[in-house]
């Protein structure tokens, strides 16, 4: 299988300890289950992306700020969602929303959406990480490619994406070369339509191919109509409970 041949020295490591990332459930009054589920003790969180409505929302919601404070009082890092539409969106926009999500929420970082992967758009995404360091020093940046960007945007972040899709084609998916000059805390796997019987198969191949921080469900997003990430797994329970006690191959 491709991704059981690591393509340099240090692609493989089956010894990092791994945890999720959730990408963003629904609104608290929608998935009041899954939001409190994250308060559990002992589930291996590495941050919680807090998406109030493609974003901070017009006005302060309550629900959020609750939930939101429920996870940052246990500890667990909670990230604003901002959403760079592939660079479309103006470095005002990007900026506004973050300044929004902090006085609202007291966010710890972010996580921005949907970003540039080509090395011409880096310059503008350096500066926008530059300014949301400069509103929050200690900020978390989570890059959302989805894919494998020019290697110089691993300078710029705490983390990055670098695959987010489904279960069909993650099985099948290698890493790039440069990754392994990295360590696994760099890089996040968000995999959907991953079957319970599949998730030996699916933390084997976050290790491989170098993955630190992951989040496996078996919800689909049925050819683009529904957000598979809103709603917790199935086997959430057996996930936490092979993940939580560093199950490895």
């Amino acid at each position: 299988m491709p991704y059981l041949t690591p393509t340099a020295p240090g692609t493989a490591s089956t010894g990092t300890r791994l945890g999720f990332g959730i990408p963003g459930y629904a609104h608290p009054l929608m998935a009041p289950v899954e939001w409190a589920e994250l308060t559990r003790p002992g589930a291996p969180l590495h941050w919680v992306v807090l998406n109030v409505a493609g974003g901070p929302g017009a006005r302060p919601d309550p629900h959020c700020l609750e939930a939101s404070g429920r996870l940052r009082n246990r500890g667990v890092r909670v990230l604003g969602h901002l959403d760079l539409t592939f660079g479309a969106r103006s470095f005002g926009e990007v900026v506004s929303d973050a300044h929004r999500y902090l006085d609202w929420y007291r966010v710890d970082g972010f996580s921005l959406d949907r970003c540039p992967t080509e090395r011409a758009a880096l310059p503008e995404v350096r500066r926008i990480i530059t300014t949301l360091r400069a509103l929050c020093e200690d900020a978390h940046i989570v890059l959302g490619h989805g894919t494998h960007p020019y290697p110089g945007y691993a300078e710029t972040a705490d983390q990055l994406v670098t695959f987010s899709g489904a279960w069909s084609d993650y099985r099948w998916s290698q890493v790039a070369e440069w990754t392994a000059d990295y360590p696994p805390e760099r890089f996040c796997h968000f995999v959907h339509g991953v079957p319970r019987g599949h998730l030996d198969e699916a933390l084997r191949i976050a290790r491989w191919q170098g993955a630190g921080t992951i989040y496996f469900t078996d919800r689909t997003d049925r050819g683009g109509a529904v957000d598979p990430w809103e709603a917790m797994p199935g086997y959430w329970d057996d996930i936490v409970s092979r993940v939580g006690t560093g199950v490895s191959e």
